[in-house]
């Protein structure tokens, strides 16, 4: 090998220099002429050096002094070769795992070819032992004692499971390859083992721990301030043992104490490479993105006086760090004057029922550095976007923290810190228990102008200081509907497949197809001023839990760094059958979800849009009307539904210029079968109403004089409760109903029914009762008035229809017969058609009739 140029020794994790044990030596009084005029008590050992001019070979010794370090490294030890060649070594911490003290010589000097050194440091400097070698002494002759504190230079590992090993790499300065190799502190004149590291389980192992959230307010946003703090007087006292170093902590917030969901407004992570970047000299944002910190750690340790070590504390990119896991942090801590730069990953897990978190610092392959650190500080932000949750309830609490020492790995040392919450969130009185339950609600449309298709809005609020939202049952107002027909529907397939998604593959391509798209939503999570809004979107579906169709609310959670998945809630839809208003039935939907791996989602704010083109259209009545609905919240189990508190709430409704429409249906009627006295013929009534009018709102109609009830079949009427049952007898059937509407893809068919109505009446009530995809009741009030039987359906729901038929059954299943000959002249009725919008139509129609000698 040619003579080296540079050298690089490792030394074993944990065997440690503590440069502050002497005074310094300035560079200027080391480079003073040919011998180096450092103070004595800068002394620290002796090199012994051998060099020659390749013929001949001499020997020498120098002191070995403490210099003040270069920019860059921590420590410098210098010491001169027959006062013409300065060696210089500059000891460094490695920048990688183990994190090991590293020293370097640079360019060695070329004026003397150096066959061989020895450098010894001693343990102890400032012992006696050392006067007559100490600093002017090893040459001049005599006693140099000096006046320091005995505190020892050198300490070893409190690991005794590995043997030490050192390592050298050499560079020439010209010719052969650079040389690299390892060597073991064991000297063949030693017995096996004999300078390794034992006893450490006797060492002490003791760390204090501190921490408190930064605010003590209850539910509140929140950092948090922990302290570890380690008194190790054994380190700087000459003859006594250091305490073991700390390998593992593991730290455990109070149940209750949870992720605030606001923080991932705006918030990054730090992926492996961009920490990879991180360096002692790099800038803030050269590595880990800037919006990816989230609090500070600082460091002090006795082997660096008056010296505090800065850091900052980042979120790894959620399953590609070290650990795989959703939630981790980067330690990250940088001196550039010192050239250190210490990188280490922090386990974090939440309880996925209750969101409990766990810090571990030191897993597995990433053990905390062999240093000794007598004071650490982490600091996590504060501010409406803090990465905790405060317990909501107040009281005290405690935070637990295991430490785990490098000297026995199977034992640990429990340490804990109480903090109190004082307040509600706000600074308020303590939330009681259950929390109140006061929600807000509202509602509308975008566009209130009577009959125009518009979209719908909801919006459910809740303070902080109240219960969280579980499930929502709606009634929007009487007219309000949606246009199913042409609306396509999400499967049950692809509603599973959207479950098991990750919240990416649902954004990159959603699992329901867009032609079943009918709206969008709007969730904000998190607590204070700040929320995370987290788009969604709506689909209509088939049936759900008795119900015949159902919304799917299908949400990618993703916000910020975090893919939580796809949540999907399913909720009941319905129509009123008596009103045709929609209802969301929450006692048959999905409940929110309150928790997704083990994050808290905290809903506060949930918008819903319905906004496809041409989809919900305003009713035609410009009644006062209202959107309701019943909201319910978690009491004390919020991971059950049982004891969940409601309340009704509701916002006015009211379309406008309902007078610009239009009413002019057409309605027809026609007697079929027998025309003579005594016969029964069947009855057809035809109604058709104009696109663009107002809805039916109530029907009036009169049949001519010549048409009876048969009181024969009026003796068997269904009963309500037989109705309600649907299980009305045969004889109580007078005849069928269809009904076509614009707003679905097939038309409403069903029975009419003699229905008793409680004795308000003499006579039965005739029920249409309509079946499809939803159910449809209308009830008419059946009276003679004058010797005319007189029907009349009041309240008719305010839902557009293309055409009305009604049919009554002639014949032996007859309602009607004649008291007289129909063809003995033309018959009309009276018909009173109201619109919604309270416009009326009045006519006598020609009641057709085949007849043989006159014309239809």
């Amino acid at each position: 090998m040619g003579e080296p140029k540079d050298l690089r020794i490792s030394f074993p994790p944990g065997f440690l220099g503590n440069p502050s044990a002497t005074p310094r030596c300035t560079a200027a009084e080391f480079q003073a002429g040919d011998e180096s005029q450092c103070p004595n008590a800068s002394a620290v050992g002796v090199a012994r050096i051998e060099y020659g001019d390749g013929i001949e070979i001499e020997s020498t010794e120098s002191p070995v002094y403490n210099l003040y370090p270069t920019p860059g490294y921590p420590a410098k030890f210098g010491f001169i070769i027959q006062k013409i060649a300065p060696v210089t070594i500059d000891a460094a911490i490695n920048p990688n795992p183990p994190y090991n003290v590293i020293a370097e010589v640079t360019n060695a000097s070329q004026a003397a070819f150096l066959i061989a050194s020895e450098v010894t440091i001693w343990g102890d400097p400032g012992s006696p032992a050392y006067d007559t070698e100490r600093g002017s002494c090893l040459k001049g002759g005599g006693n140099c004692p000096v006046s320091i504190d005995p505190i020892p230079f050198l300490t070893l590992p409190t690991d005794c499971s590995e043997p030490l090993t050192f390592g050298l790499e050499a560079d020439p300065w010209e010719g052969s390859e650079p040389f690299k190799g390892q060597a073991s502190i064991e000297d063949e004149s030693l017995p096996a083992g004999a300078l390794s590291p034992t006893e450490c389980e006797s060492l002490e192992f003791g760390p204090q721990f501190s921490a408190e959230p930064t605010s003590s307010q209850g539910g509140s946003a929140s950092g948090l301030d922990a302290n570890v703090d380690v008194t190790d007087a054994g380190l700087v006292s000459f003859g006594g043992r250091a305490s073991s170093t700390i390998k593992k902590t593991v730290v455990t917030l109070p149940e209750g104490m949870t992720l605030n969901p606001s923080q991932a407004n705006g918030l990054g992570a730090c992926s492996e490479a961009e920490l990879a970047r991180e360096s002692a000299d790099s800038q803030p944002g050269d590595g880990c993105p800037l919006n990816s910190k989230v609090g500070s750690v600082e460091a002090e340790t006795p082997l660096l006086e008056n010296t505090v070590l800065h850091g900052s504390l980042y979120v790894a990119t959620p399953h590609e760090n070290p650990y795989g896991s959703l939630i981790a942090l980067y330690m990250v801590i940088r001196d550039k004057e010192l050239g250190v730069s210490v990188k280490l990953p922090a386990k974090v897990e939440a309880d996925p029922t209750t969101g409990q978190l766990t810090t571990t610092l030191g897993e597995g392959a990433y053990p905390i550095p062999q240093v000794p650190v007598s004071h650490f500080r982490f600091h996590f932000r504060e501010g409406p976007q803090s990465p905790l949750v405060t317990p909501e309830q107040c009281g005290s609490y405690e935070i637990k923290a295991s430490f785990t020492p490098w000297s026995d790995p199977t034992s640990t040392f429990e340490e804990s810190s109480s903090f109190d919450v004082t307040s509600g969130p706000t600074g308020g009185p303590c939330t009681t228990d259950p929390d109140p339950f006061g929600p807000g609600f509202e509602a509308g449309s975008t566009d209130n102008h009577a009959g125009r298709y518009s979209p719908v809005f909801m919006r459910l609020t809740r303070s902080d200081t109240e219960q969280e939202l579980t499930r929502l049952s709606a009634t929007f107002p009487p007219g309000l509907v949606g246009k199913i027909a042409g609306l396509g529907r999400c499967g049950e397939e692809a509603i599973a497949a959207a479950k098991a998604r990750t919240g990416a593959q649902e954004l990159a391509s959603p699992s329901c197809p867009a032609s079943s798209q009918f709206g969008r939503t709007l969730a904000g999570a998190g607590v204070g001023e700040v929320l995370t809004y987290v788009p969604g979107s709506l689909y209509l579906a088939g049936p759900y839990n008795g119900a015949p169709l159902s919304i799917v609310a299908i949400t990618p959670a993703v916000a910020g760094p975090f893919d939580l998945g796809t949540v999907v809630v399913r909720l009941a839809l319905d129509l009123n059958p008596i009103t045709a208003q929609v209802e969301v039935n929450g006692a048959a939907s999905d409940p929110f979800p309150r928790i997704l791996q083990g994050i808290p989602l905290r809903l506060r704010d949930l918008r819903v849009y319905v906004d496809r083109p041409n989809f919900t259209i305003n009713p035609t009545s410009c009644v006062e009307e209202s959107f309701s609905a019943l909201l319910f919240g978690a009491a004390l189990d919020p991971f059950s539904g049982a004891d969940d508190a409601s309340v009704q709430l509701s916002d006015r409704f009211q379309a406008a210029d309902c007078a610009s429409l239009s009413y002019k249906p057409k309605i027809a009627l026609r007697l079929n079968g027998g025309t003579k006295r005594t016969k029964h013929p069947a009855l057809q009534v035809r109604i058709t109403p104009r696109p663009g009018d107002a809805n039916l709102g109530r029907a009036v109609l009169s049949l001519p004089k010549t048409e009876f009830i048969d009181n024969a079949h009026i003796s068997n009427p269904c009963t309500r409760p037989q109705f309600a049952a649907n299980q009305c007898p045969p004889g109580s059937i007078l005849g069928t109903a269809r009904a076509t509407s614009p707003l679905l893809d097939e038309p409403l068919e069903g029975l009419l029914y003699f229905r008793s109505n409680g004795g308000e009446r003499l006579l039965p009530d005739v029920v249409v009762s309509l079946h499809g995809l939803f159910d449809v009741v209308a009830v008419g009030e059946v009276r003679s008035k004058k010797g005319r039987i007189t029907t009349t359906f009041n309240n008719l729901p305010d839902a557009a229809t293309s055409k009305i038929v009604i049919s009554l059954y002639g014949g032996k299943k007859g309602l009607l017969v004649n008291n007289t000959n129909l063809c003995a002249k033309p018959r009309r009725a009276d018909s009173k058609l109201v619109g919604q919008n309270g416009r009326r139509l009045e006519s006598r129609p020609v009641v057709a009739m085949r007849c043989a000698n006159r014309k239809k």
